[in-house]
């Protein structure tokens, strides 16, 4: 059976919601900013926000050329909005900024799936790795990860804003598997959506397991092409199908 065992985080094994459209956020952060010396209006904060998050898409486009699922690292985001109005963060002010930012945007806050922690002490028992793959911000996720307990648990961490490549383009899942050694023959993929977590992981030449949860891209695919398939979301199922 498997040895390495690569998790997505966000709807597979935890449940969060974020919403970066609320009016509120805007106002907050444009707060945050004026009361450290970068003056902006909610609606200028956003219209500057989004601006840059495409130009550093099209930079990191313009840089790895051969990615074809690009991510950005967001906190250049944030330093850019700071200097923007010659104010000079510190890193650590950038660090509180993106933080405050996902704190801001986030409707409900992170939640284990029940059996998250069994399935890892199950795995760890039998001398099996783990692994994260996920598309986020390491400023966003780490924090979440440690706050839930979870982060020591993982053997291996590849967060995508630190590859600038995401899910489903196979020069993510290479990153991992060069970065820790792991073998294809050895690996399963395991995430609550069919293109990102399935393709990707098919793409690759890896075994892939599907779970459809709340957050899944909805309506779930009458034919999820993964070796195995867990259609209602409970977590739980995953040990008997495949850890042995």
């Amino acid at each position: 059976m498997y040895q390495n065992y690569i998790f997505d985080l966000y709807g597979t094994l935890f449940d969060i919601r974020t919403d970066e459209g609320m009016e509120s956020l805007w106002e907050n952060m444009a707060s945050f900013y004026t009361f450290n010396g970068a003056a902006y209006a909610p609606e200028q904060l956003e219209e500057k926000y989004c601006e840059y998050v495409a130009a550093e898409k099209e930079a990191v486009k313009a840089k790895h050329p051969k990615f074809t699922k690009i991510d950005i690292e967001i906190k250049n985001v944030f330093k850019k909005l700071y200097t923007d109005c010659d104010v000079k963060p510190s890193r650590e002010l950038v660090e509180i900024t993106a933080r405050l930012f996902r704190c801001l945007s986030t409707t409900m806050q992170v939640k284990p799936y029940d059996g998250v922690f069994d399935l890892f002490e199950l795995l760890h028992s039998k001398g099996k790795k783990i692994f994260l793959l996920s598309n986020a911000q390491r400023s966003f996720t780490e924090p979440e990860l440690r706050a839930a307990g979870i982060y020591d648990k993982f053997d291996g961490v590849l967060i995508s804003s630190d590859a600038l490549c995401c899910k489903p383009d196979v020069a993510f899942y290479k990153k991992l598997f060069t970065k820790f050694d792991l073998k294809k023959e050895e690996s399963i993929m395991i995430g609550n959506d069919a293109t990102s977590d399935i393709k990707g992981a098919n793409d690759f030449g890896i075994d892939s397991l599907y779970i459809h949860t709340e957050i899944s891209p909805q309506p779930m695919p009458e034919n999820v092409d993964s070796t195995y398939v867990v259609e209602d979301g409970n977590f739980r199922k995953i040990a008997q199908l495949i850890v042995k």
